[in-house]
C-alpha cells in the first residue's frame, strides 16, 4: 500500500454536508492499491467505543487514484471519524495525525458542527434543467424597426463587427420552437446597451440595448418564458465594462480629477488607448473593455445593485458570470447574498475554463460552465487523441474536484459562442455529434445546447461560430432536431438521468466501448457508447440479475442473464438501457 498517496481533508470536496444531518466524505488512494476502506464515526463528545463502522464505496477512478465515498448520518451534527484501509491481508489506520498501525496513534478527523448557514444549497430545479444558449444578435429578428443602421441580410457571413438584427422580440416569437425542442432554461449572452454585436463591453448596465428592445420587452420575454416553464438566465459582465460606460467616460474627460478614477486600474493620466492603453483591460490591451476594480466599495455597491435590479424588476432566474475567475472572491460572496435575497431559487454560474474548486464551496457560485467536461468530450469525439480509459479518468477527476451539489448544477457544454461548433469539430460527421449529444444528455449536470447545434449548424471559431440561426426548415437537419428532442424527452422522463449518481460500468480500451450508469433510488439507467465505426457486440453489467432491459432510444429489449446484457452496436451507436 503506497501510504504517500492516501489523502483526505475534513473540508472542501472531501467532506461536505448534503443536508443538516448528513456529511458526505471521500478519501483518495493509489489506483488499484486499496481493497477496502472502512470509516468509524461518531459524535465528537462520545467515547470511541460507541463509533459506528461504515464500509465505503469506490465511486471513481482517475489516471492515478481511486476515490471512496460514503455518507455519515449524525443526529447531533457533531462528527468525528477515522479511516481503516485494507489491502493484501493487512491494514492501516488514517486520521488527522497521519497513518499508523494503531487507531489511537492517528487521531480523528473532525467536522465540528453542520451549521445550516454553511450548507451548499443549489436550486432544486437545476437537476432537471436543460439549457439553451442564445447569442441574441444572431438568433431571430422579431422587429426590423429596431435594427442597427448598418444591418446586413440575415444569413450573411459573420465578422467581429457586423450586425444582422437579432433581438428579444425574435426570441419571444421563437419560444414555441424552444418549447417544442424541450429545453427549459434560456441562457443568453449580454443584452445591455453596448456598441458591439456581442455586448460584452457594456455601456449601460441598467438599459437593454435599443437594438434588442427595452425593459418591457425583457419583462415580456421572461413572462412568456415562465408560462412555458422556461427559466431565463442573464449574462453578467462585472470584470470589465465598455469604454463608453459613464464612469470611465468621466475619467476620460476629467482625468485625475474624476471621482471615478478609483473605479479602474489606471496607470497614468490622461487616458490613452494607443499604442497600448494605460489602464488595465480584459485580456491583453483590449482598450474597449476597461477592467473594473470590484474591491472598491462604490463599484461593488453599483454592480450588486445591478444584480438585484434585474432579478426584482424583470424577474430573471439567475446570472452567468463572465470572466468570473478574475473578480475577487469577496465580491462574489456578497453577490451570492444579494442574489439569493432577491430570489432564493436564482442560479449563479461562473465562466471558468479550469479547476473551479475555490469558487464552488457554497459561498460564491452554484457551479460553472463545465469546460473540463467539454475538453474531455472534444478530445475523445473530435480530436480523437484519447481513448475510453483517459476519457473516464478525466471525467472522474473533474467530478472529484467538486462537491456533488456543484456537479449537478454544471453547464455541460460541447460548444458555445467562444468555441468552434461541434459539428465542425468532428468533420461534419453527424453520427459523432449524435454520440456526443447522447453523452451530454445523460451525464450528471445540466446539458447546454448552443443555438443551432440541434439543427446541424456549423462554424469555426469566433466569429464563424456566431452565424445567424437557420429558420428555413428545408435548410435544417430535421432528423437531428428530432433526435435532440427525443434525448431531451428521455432525460426529462427518467429521474436516474437527472438525479442519479455516476458509476463507470465498462471501459473497453481495445474496442473503445464505454458505459456508465446513472443510479437513483434503486433504479439504474446504463449508457453505452460505441466510439468506433465498426459493429461490435459487448456484454454490459446492469443492476438486474434477470429479466429484460429496454433501450430508451429504439425501444428494443434485451434479455438479462446473470446481471449482464449482450448488446450488438452498429458503428458510432449509443444506447440507454433501463
Amino acid at each position: 500500500m503506497l501510504l504517500e498517496s492516501i489523502f483526505h481533508q475534513p473540508y472542501g470536496s472531501f467532506a461536505f454536508p448534503i443536508d443538516g444531518h448528513t456529511l458526505r466524505i471521500r478519501i483518495r488512494a493509489k489506483k488499484g492499491d486499496v481493497e477496502q476502506v472502512t470509516v468509524l464515526h461518531g459524535d465528537r463528545y462520545q467515547p470511541i467505543e460507541h463509533d459506528v463502522p461504515l464500509r465505503m464505496k469506490k465511486v471513481a477512478s482517475d489516471d492515478l487514484f481511486d476515490y471512496f465515498s460514503c455518507d455519515l448520518p449524525s443526529k447531533t451534527r457533531r462528527i468525528r471519524y477515522t479511516f481503516y484501509l485494507e489491502a493484501n491481508g493487512s491494514g492501516v489506520w488514517y486520521g488527522d495525525k497521519g497513518i499508523a498501525n494503531e487507531r489511537v496513534a492517528v487521531g480523528d478527523f473532525q467536522f465540528p458542527f453542520i451549521n445550516e448557514q454553511d450548507l451548499f444549497e443549489v436550486p432544486e430545479w437545476v437537476k432537471k434543467g436543460i439549457v439553451y444558449q442564445i447569442f441574441p444578435e444572431r438568433f431571430a429578428n422579431g422587429n426590423t424597426k429596431n435594427d442597427p443602421e448598418n444591418v446586413e441580410p440575415w444569413g450573411g457571413k459573420p465578422t467581429p463587427h457586423n450586425f444582422f438584427g437579432g433581438d428579444l422580440e425574435g426570441m419571444i416569437e421563437k419560444l414555441p420552437y424552444l418549447d417544442d425542442l424541450g429545453v427549459n432554461v434560456i441562457y443568453m449572452t449580454p443584452v445591455f446597451e453596448s456598441p458591439s454585436n456581442h455586448k460584452y463591453n457594456t455601456t449601460d448596465y441598467y438599459k437593454i440595448d435599443p437594438h434588442f428592445g427595452d425593459l418591457d420587452t425583457v419583462k415580456k420575454l421572461v413572462k412568456e418564458s415562465h408560462k412555458r416553464g422556461i427559466k431565463v438566465i442573464f449574462d453578467a459582465v462585472f470584470n470589465h465594462c465598455g469604454y463608453d460606460f459613464f464612469a470611465f467616460q468621466d475619467v476620460v474627460k476629467n482625468g485625475e480629477k474624476s471621482k471615478y478614477k478609483d473605479w479602474f486600474y489606471i496607470e497614468s493620466f490622461p487616458i490613452v488607448t494607443e499604442p497600448h492603453p494605460n489602464y488595465e483591460t480584459f485580456a491583453n490591451d483590449v482598450w474597449t473593455m476597461p477592467k473594473l476594480k470590484t474591491s472598491n466599495p462604490e463599484v461593488k455597491e453599483y454592480l450588486l445593485n445591478v444584480a438585484r435590479y434585474w432579478i426584482e424588476e424583470a424577474g430573471i432566474d439567475g446570472w452567468r458570470l463572465d470572466v468570473a475567475n478574475e473578480v475577487d472572491h469577496d465580491f462574489w460572496r456578497a453577490f451570492r447574498k444579494v442574489v439569493r435575497e432577491a430570489n432564493p431559487e436564482a442560479l449563479i454560474i461562473g465562466e471558468i475554463w479550469h479547476d473551479s474548486a475555490p469558487w464552488l464551496e457554497g459561498d460564491q457560485y452554484d457551479s460553472v460552465m463545465n469546460y473540463l467536461f467539454r475538453e474531455a468530450i472534444f478530445d475523445f469525439f473530435a480530436r480523437r487523441n484519447i481513448g475510453v480509459s483517459t476519457l473516464d479518468a478525466r471525467l472522474a477527476k473533474a467530478r472529484m474536484k467538486y462537491r456533488d451539489q456543484a456537479n449537478y448544477a454544471m453547464f455541460n457544454l460541447i460548444d458555445s459562442h467562444d468555441t468552434e461548433r461541434f459539428l465542425t469539430s468532428v468533420g461534419e460527421k453527424e453520427e459523432l455529434l449524435r454520440l456526443a449529444a447522447l453523452f451530454q444528455m445523460t451525464y450528471i449536470g445540466m446539458p447546454m445546447v448552443y443555438y443551432g447545434t440541434e439543427i446541424g449548424m456549423t462554424g469555426k471559431n469566433d466569429p464563424d461560430c456566431r452565424k445567424t440561426f437557420v429558420w428555413d426548415e428545408k435548410e435544417q437537419n430535421r432528423d437531428l432536431f428530432d433526435y435532440y428532442k427525443k434525448l431531451i424527452q428521455i432525460r426529462k422522463s427518467n429521474l436516474e438521468l437527472t438525479h442519479g449518481d455516476v458509476e463507470t460500468v465498462l471501459i473497453d480500451e481495445i474496442n473503445q466501448v464505454y458505459a456508465f450508469a446513472r443510479n437513483y433510488e434503486g433504479k439504474s439507467a446504463v449508457v453505452v457508447i460505441n466510439s468506433l465505426q465498426k459493429e461490435q457486440e459487448v456484454e454490459i453489467p446492469v443492476a438486474k440479475k434477470t429479466g429484460k432491459v429496454k433501450d430508451l432510444l429504439t425501444k428494443e429489449t434485451y434479455p438479462v442473464k446473470d446481471g449482464k446484457v449482450k448488446v450488438k452496436l452498429t458503428g458510432y451507436q449509443g444506447v440507454i438501457l433501463k
